[in-house]
């Protein structure tokens, strides 16, 4: 069975499509406060390894969970909703199928009662 992973093209375009997200995410004044203080090098790498696990690639994920990574931001569903916006613009901006940016937006809206109101 092919993965989403896959489907998206692998680690590369992981990556490129992490690095045009957070582009987005740090020019948006609703969001980008919660990265103020965040190795966004570092953060890259982390997201590209979690997205990479969460679409069925090689990489195992040993991150914090959800709940402890996002513990004490107080995130509202305004900020999930403008972070998952970012998220399905990016994936258009790369030609991802419509049914994959479904898929890819399904999972995470999976993730919005371990990440709100933590």
């Amino acid at each position: 069975m092919t993965t989403l992973y896959d489907k998206l093209g692998g680690e590369s375009a992981i990556e490129t499509a992490v690095d045009r997200f957070y582009d987005k995410v740090l020019a948006d004044e609703t969001v980008n406060h919660f990265f103020t203080n965040t190795d966004m090098t570092k953060q890259r790498q982390h997201q590209t390894k979690f997205l990479s696990y969460a679409l069925g690639g090689p990489h195992q994920y040993s991150g914090l969970s959800m709940e402890k990574a996002h513990e004490n931001m107080n995130i509202q569903p305004e900020h999930f909703n403008a972070i998952a916006n970012h998220l399905k613009a990016t994936l258009e901006e790369l030609n991802v199928s419509d049914d994959d940016i479904e898929q890819v937006m399904e999972k995470v809206a999976t993730l919005a009662p371990n990440i709100m109101y933590k």
